[in-house]
């Protein structure tokens, strides 16, 4: 079935972004041609990555905190009980609590970008697992969001730390901050993302590791990226 594009898409389309891999530099310059939307759209990094997803020893997960975070505030809850609630809450956490939390979460409140959890909280958070793993917002040893240290944590992600696992297709997906951002700034979180993952190879993968390199903005079309 053929599949019609938008009038708006057709022309983006058309001004023609060539069918080789750009610099991330040129990426960038290409992907601003089309900043046309009344909001600041998102800019995503998708790496097609030569791992086995079905295997645990090449699964690629991570975090990282971006050179110029991601352009908006994101919401920040944590699983705390002692000393460590006022520690979050002063850290700047948007909800900290416990049971009454987890309750919440569970009667389907979602609204939040980030779940940090301390070690001692996992019995209460471990149940959540259904409602918040679909959705990539389940605490990890892993991915630093089970931690002792939870107002670091919360600091981290307030900055602009960003949480990435891949997907049942082995690619990885991940925002690298707003189509507004200066050129430079935009690039320099594309490539630290880029050069992160690329770190993360797991020693069972044998041969490429990484197949293809996009970076799309909401409404655009992508611009493939020089591995």
């Amino acid at each position: 079935m053929m599949v019609k594009r938008s009038k708006r898409m057709k022309t983006m389309v058309e001004k023609g972004l060539g069918t080789e891999p750009l610099t991330v530099a040129e990426a960038v310059a290409a992907l601003q041609q089309f900043n046309t939307t009344k909001f600041d759209q998102t800019v995503e990094v998708a790496m097609r990555l030569g791992v086995d997803p079905k295997q645990a020893d090449q699964i690629v997960r991570g975090s990282i905190v971006l050179p110029h975070g991601l352009g908006r505030t994101l919401r920040v809850i944590v699983f705390a009980k002692g000393d460590m609630i006022e520690q979050a809450t002063e850290a700047g956490a948007d909800e900290v609590g416990g049971e009454e939390l987890a309750k919440r979460i569970k009667e389907g409140w979602l609204d939040f970008d980030a779940c940090i959890a301390a070690p001692d909280m996992m019995g209460i958070v471990g149940p959540l697992g259904r409602t918040l793993g679909p959705r990539g917002l389940m605490p990890s040893p892993r991915a630093g969001t089970v931690t002792p240290d939870v107002a670091k944590t919360v600091k981290e992600y307030k900055a602009g730390k960003v949480e990435f696992r891949n997907d049942s297709g082995g690619n990885v997906h991940a925002p690298a901050g707003k189509l507004s951002f200066a050129p430079e700034q935009l690039a320099e979180n594309i490539q630290a993302l880029i050069d992160y993952i690329t770190g993360l190879k797991p020693a069972a993968v044998r041969g490429q590791y990484v197949k293809g390199i996009v970076i799309a903005a909401t409404m655009s079309p992508s611009v493939r990226v020089a591995a």
